[in-house]
């Protein structure tokens, strides 16, 4: 089993749309990328049981966690708790969000 990834060299873009990577699953947490290009976003949404944090590894986006709207940057983490809404709604630049959830999604 690989111990490791390097963020930078795991992120995909894609000019239609936003991307998703897999880095890490097991049975009590999951950790992906989310990757964007500006003007992208995520729909809101919630997870029932399961709670979620964003980390920005690089750029800035618009983000909704329950009824707050704010701009997160480079360095920022976004928590939501289980049964939350939060999402993305638009990347200002060019955006790697490191995402975990435990536990892990469906």
């Amino acid at each position: 089993m690989e111990h490791t990834r390097h963020v930078p060299a795991e992120a995909r873009f894609d000019a239609g749309k936003s991307t998703k990577a897999d880095l890490f699953r097991g049975a009590g947490l999951f950790a992906g990328l989310n990757c964007f290009e500006p003007g992208q976003g995520q729909r809101v949404h919630a997870h029932a049981g399961a709670d979620k944090f964003y980390f920005l590894a690089s750029g800035k986006a618009s983000m909704q966690v329950g009824d707050e709207v704010f701009d997160a940057v480079a360095g920022d983490i976004v928590w939501a708790a289980a049964g939350v809404p939060h999402g993305v709604l638009e990347a200002r630049e060019r955006t790697i969000m490191l995402v975990a959830m435990g536990p892990p999604p469906g």
